[in-house]
């Protein structure tokens, strides 16, 4: 812009303050004397007309001048001044726009002659002024266009630079280390930022500038205070404070708290998407003064760029609140304590990105207790990563809830889920895996439906996949007409622990699903011995290894000192009509008892155990399946169960003096230490339990 040294025009040293110089007025070029120790600045006619000013108009202060000469161009040409006197230059030159009485720009040129005393000391500036519009089209107007192209252009750079890394900001924070990224606003000349957002009227501060600058009581302001980011809220316009004074007269209440920042000038944008503003951004400098029409012009476009991402970041934000809210209500809020067992449960959200909705899944997990101290493990995915799949999600898992405690067994539980999926009109399936354990003899009852297989690691700490026959993803019922559900029976030994997952835990980009498994079970058997630490342990390889797909997780852990653990179980089916399969359950119980030293109450026991397997033969018309086990710990039990097919629930009555029959329950209550019913499906179970001597050692 400036051309110091440039040649000037010969000036006599007696040059008066306003000469008569036709050849100057002709070319249109004004004069100038610029008295440095009165701070006057005296003018011609023809300069009146180059700054497009009235004679009444000026009080002949150069600060008046401002009017037309704009702050960041005057600030410019006090600096091509002040270098020129401290290098002991004769003269200097610089070009600078005006900004005439009807608003349009006008470039205009000076050249002006410093006047030293004997000393050295400079006392007065004189020179010229003229219109320098037409220049434009030399080469060294060129050259100063085309200088300030480029640097609109660097400015339109790092606005894209920005915009582009706004783009993959998934909250405000993100927004905020974008800004403050050395490629984004470092890059525009700016110190330091500020961001504020309105919440109900107020403006919360999210971004305070540098480290230590915090205002207080700016923390939360409300739009109506006199700060700067309230100012552009409520009036919707950039606010371009181009001077510490400018800042200081507009706003004395937070000036005196910033003056330590040295701050010489700043833009203040209004945050605003969708016609509605969101908040304030402001933008501090250490080293300028004012801001040309292109910078304010690129940086009002960047406060509508930071604007947009803000929102989609605030709607992300709210959208994960909203997900992670809807799969914390649709897991279980507690799960159950279980005797003889320890258990522990994780559910981690998918990390990748993508649209929003993604941190919420149909994964889940459920621990059921169920009747006889039995207890159900689900382990399930829904199909999609959205709330439609996370509503599904809830549903299913609490009719599996509802089967199973009513008493069905597995296969049916599973069977009767699918039809539920598939009536409820959704597109979506789901795999599932229910294992029903009985913690007292380690039976485990597995049913899978298009799931991966379970893990059982051991009490020595090895791990193995366990395969499990599997029927088709729930919900395909209709589709393929098949409910049928195989059920598998592992042991699980005290000690051992069983691990369902969900394939979010298995599977990983570039591998097939069986090393995916083989890997797992490598980290199980490396693993913590305790089921939670172990737990938490592969939540975290999950996190470490990222990818786009939830995890739940399930470990059951049987105790190895159980109190109820039992030392011996048989079972019977004896159907109706068939007097041999009654003859054979007799004998079973009989020799069983004896075998297990029941004692003096041996025939307590096979009367009541005949009775109820009578009872469940004469008055439902099915077959009956008699189960007996002995239950050790601090006591010895035994425990007999008759199950039938019918959900009528026996009754004690009173049989009278000839009556042959109502005296079976009255025997069951009088000759047992315990008795009841449980439901079981379509049906019951009838059980009692016999306290029985501890046997002698070594028996």
């Amino acid at each position: 812009m400036a051309d110091r040294g440039a040649s000037a025009p010969s000036l006599p040293d007696d040059w008066p303050a306003h000469p008569d110089h036709p050849i100057l007025a002709l070319n249109r070029l004004g004069t100038f004397d610029w008295d440095l120790d009165a701070g006057l600045f005296h003018m011609d006619a023809q300069a009146y007309e180059v700054f497009d000013l009235l004679p009444e108009e000026y009080d002949g202060r150069p600060e008046s001048l401002a009017v037309r000469v704009p702050l960041s161009e005057g600030s410019r040409l006090d600096a091509v001044v002040a270098q020129a006197i401290k290098d002991g230059s004769e003269n200097y030159g610089a070009y600078f726009r005006i900004r005439r009485r009807d608003g349009t720009p006008r470039w205009t040129h000076t050249q002006g002659y410093i006047r030293r005393d004997a000393t050295g000391r400079p006392r007065r500036v004189v020179g010229i002024v003229r219109d320098a519009t037409r220049e434009l089209e030399d080469s060294e107007a060129r050259s100063l266009r085309a200088a300030q192209d480029e640097a609109l252009r660097q400015q339109t750079n790092v606005v894209q630079v920005i915009t582009v890394a706004l783009a993959h900001a998934r909250s405000v924070q993100d927004v905020i280390d974008a800004l403050k990224d050395a490629q984004g606003i470092p890059n525009l000349g700016a110190a330091s930022l500020v961001m504020g957002l309105l919440e109900a009227g107020r403006i919360r501060l999210v971004a305070e500038g540098p480290a230590g600058s915090f205002v207080p009581g700016t923390r939360i302001t409300r739009v109506e205070e006199p700060y700067p980011m309230g100012e552009v809220v409520r009036t919707l316009s950039p606010r371009f404070i181009e001077s510490p004074e400018d800042f200081a007269e507009s706003y004395p209440v937070l000036w005196p708290h910033i003056t330590g920042l040295r701050i010489t000038s700043a833009a203040y944008l209004p945050l605003i998407a969708q016609a509605r503003p969101i908040g304030a951004m402001g933008l501090l400098y250490d080293d300028r003064l004012g801001f040309s029409d292109e910078e304010r012009a690129v940086l009002v476009a960047l406060g509508s760029s930071i604007a947009q991402s803000l929102q989609r970041a605030m709607l992300y934000e709210q959208e994960k609140d909203l997900a992670q809210g809807l799969q914390q209500a649709m897991l279980p809020r507690t799960i159950p304590s279980v005797r003889g067992a320890d258990v522990a449960v994780r559910y981690r959200s998918a990390s990748a990105a993508g649209t929003l909705g993604r941190d919420i899944g149909g994964d889940w997990y459920d621990l059921i207790p169920l009747p006889g101290g039995r207890v159900g493990a689900v382990i399930g995915d829904v199909q999609g990563h959205d709330t439609h799949a996370a509503a599904v999600m809830g549903q299913l898992r609490i009719v599996l809830r509802a089967y199973a405690a009513e008493g069905h067994p597995p296969a049916t539980v599973m069977a009767r889920a699918s039809v539920f999926l598939d009536e409820l009109d959704t597109d979506r399936f789901a795999t599932c895996l229910y294992a029903e354990a009985d913690l007292s003899t380690g039976v485990v009852q597995v049913v899978r439906a298009g799931h991966i297989d379970p893990l059982v690691r051991g009490a020595d700490g090895g791990c193995r996949r366990v395969p499990v026959e599997g029927g088709l993803p729930l919900g395909l019922s209709a589709e393929f007409e098949s409910l049928e559900y195989p059920v598998s029976t592992l042991e699980l030994d005290p000690g051992e622990t069983l691990l369902l997952c969900t394939d979010g835990l298995v599977e990983q980009p570039g591998t097939d699903l069986g090393d995916g498994m083989r890997a797992l079970t490598a980290q199980v058997a490396a693993g913590p011995e305790d089921v939670r630490d172990l737990a938490d342990r592969l939540i975290e390889l999950a996190e470490e290894r990222g990818g786009d797909d939830d995890v739940a997780l399930l470990l059951l852990r049987r105790r190895g000192q159980d109190s109820t653990r039992a030392v011996g179980r048989l079972q019977q089916h004896v159907a109706s009509g068939d007097p041999e399969a009654l003859r054979l359950a007799r004998h079973m119980i009989r020799a069983a008892v004896r075998a297990w030293g029941a004692g003096d109450r041996a025939d307590e026991i096979e009367l009541v155990a005949d009775e109820l397997i009578t009872n469940a033969l004469m008055h439902t018309e099915g077959s009956a399946i008699v189960t007996l086990r002995v239950l050790g710990g601090s006591e010895r039990r035994l425990r007999v169960e008759v199950e039938d097919s019918s959900s009528a629930l026996p009754r004690r009555r009173e049989a009278g003096e000839n009556g042959v029959s109502g005296r079976g329950l009255l025997l069951v209550d009088l000759m047992t230490d315990a008795w009841g019913v449980e439901a079981r499906g379509g049906g019951k179970a009838v059980w009692c339990e016999f306290r029985m001597p501890e046997k002698p050692a070594g028996s």
